[in-house]
Parts: structure tokens; C-alpha cells; sequence
């Protein structure tokens, strides 16, 4: 399967932890469905300490793991909101 786009698209998006509303991540996000992954290439601000884990809560909210063979994390279902 092809790579994901390194430049990507244009239009970011803000991901908020659902639990206590903190900024997670400033992302680049193609097309318009739900949030599923989040290539690591493509996030443009990164406000977390540990991987996959809230700053505030300390809740775990995505998974690390290999998409088409870049790093990416796969997001868990109602953990992260995007506005």
C-alpha cells in the first residue's frame, strides 16, 4: 500500500482530550470522517510529556503502532474530541 502524504493537507485541526478539555495536539487532517489515526509526520504541535497520554488526567487516549509502515497512533473511541 502507498505511504500517507508527508506534506499533507493544509487544514489542521485541534485535538482536545474528551475527559478535561486539555489541547493535545495540533494535527494536519485530511478528508472530513472521524478521527481514527494520527500520523506521527503530520501533527504540527505536540503539547503532551508521555505518548498517548493526557498531560491533566494522565488518561491513556491512542495507541502507538505502524499504519502502511509509518508511525502513527490509533486513537480510542470517545477519548479525544476535534474541533
Amino acid at each position: 500500500m502507498a505511504k500517507p502524504n508527508k506534506k499533507g493537507p493544509s487544514k489542521t485541526v485541534d485535538i482536545y482530550c474528551a475527559g478535561c478539555k486539555t489541547l493535545l495536539f495540533k494535527y494536519r487532517k485530511g478528508g472530513k470522517g472521524a478521527l481514527v489515526k494520527c500520523f506521527k509526520e503530520r501533527i504540527v504541535n505536540d503539547h503532551t510529556a508521555t505518548p498517548c497520554q493526557c498531560p491533566n488526567c494522565q488518561k491513556v487516549f491512542a495507541r502507538e503502532t505502524l499504519i502502511r509502515g509509518v508511525a502513527a497512533y490509533k486513537m480510542i473511541g470517545g477519548k479525544v474530541v476535534v474541533k
